[in-house]
C-alpha cells in the first residue's frame, strides 16, 4: 500500500484564473458598496454639522426634525450655488 496521497496536481493557470476572479469579484462587491454610500447617503460631515447646530432640541423626534431641515438647506443652498 502506498502511505501517502497524492492530490491531483492543479496547474498554475487556474490557480492564476481563480486568483484573477476572485479580485475582480472582491473589488466590484467594494465598487458597488462604495457607490450605494455615495448615491443614497449624506456624507458624514453634513451629517456631524447637523447634528451640532440641533444640539438644542432634548426629544429625539424634534432634532431629526430640526436635522432634517438643517440638510434641506444646505443641499438647497448647494444645488443654488451650482
Amino acid at each position: 500500500m502506498n502511505a501517502k496521497s497524492t492530490f491531483a496536481r492543479r496547474s498554475s493557470l487556474s490557480i492564476a484564473v481563480a486568483a484573477a476572479s476572485a479580485t475582480f469579484i472582491a473589488i466590484g462587491l467594494l465598487t458597488a458598496v462604495a457607490f450605494l454610500f455615495q448615491h443614497d447617503g449624506v456624507p458624514m460631515g453634513q451629517l456631524a454639522a447637523a447634528e451640532r447646530a440641533c444640539t438644542q432640541n432634548a426629544y429625539v423626534s424634534e432634532r431629526e426634525a430640526c436635522m432634517r431641515e438643517w440638510l434641506a438647506v444646505a443641499r438647497a443652498s448647494k444645488v443654488a450655488s451650482k
